[in-house]
């Protein structure tokens, strides 16, 4: 294995948006007992570091391709395609003015039933964005475009976080 191998090449999938979260837990499972440091711990200490070291990097690859956000994110930056997580300014109006109603409707929303009809919604437009940057990572090649839906999904997992802290409030009242 090569350290500086990219996180696919590490996994021996292709660079692609769509993965099969099963296939890359079994991948992630097989690699973790390859390297894991309690198998080279008669081999000495430098052995123990260095299998520490590629046990790092397996669980940072393995974090990356489970998140679509970070695997979208990951890819365009393979693809030499910057995200940058505060090009707010280049998003357009109108997705900038979609949030604003969203973040308004979790302002106003005071009932659990409220918040949970936000989460579909938010679950749809996320599912919705998710397959627009597969089509354009995967298909289409167009990764200055995925990069702007990666900006969206970033807009929309932060609003996501904030719903479920409002839905965990009710919770606890």
């Amino acid at each position: 294995m090569n350290l500086a191998a990219s996180d696919f090449e590490l996994f021996g999938v292709p660079a692609r948006f769509a993965q099969d979260v099963e296939q890359l837990a079994a991948r992630w499972r097989a690699l973790q007992r390859e390297v894991h440091p309690d198998r080279f711990a008669a081999e000495g200490a430098a052995a123990q570091r260095a299998a520490a070291q590629w046990s790092a990097r397996v669980n940072q690859a393995w974090q990356r391709r489970r998140d679509p956000l970070a695997r979208a994110s990951y890819l365009c930056e393979l693809g030499g395609v910057r995200v940058d997580a505060d090009g707010a300014a280049a998003m357009p109006p109108q997705f900038l003015m979609q949030q604003m109603a969203l973040r308004e409707a979790l302002d106003a929303a005071s009932t659990p039933a409220a918040l949970d009809a936000l989460a579909a919604q938010a679950a749809a437009q996320r599912a919705q964005i998710e397959g627009d940057i597969a089509s354009q990572i995967d298909e289409e090649g167009k990764l200055s475009a995925a990069a702007q839906n990666v900006r969206a999904l970033m807009f929309l997992r932060r609003f996501e976080q904030d719903l479920q802290r409002r839905r965990n409030a009710y919770q606890l009242t």
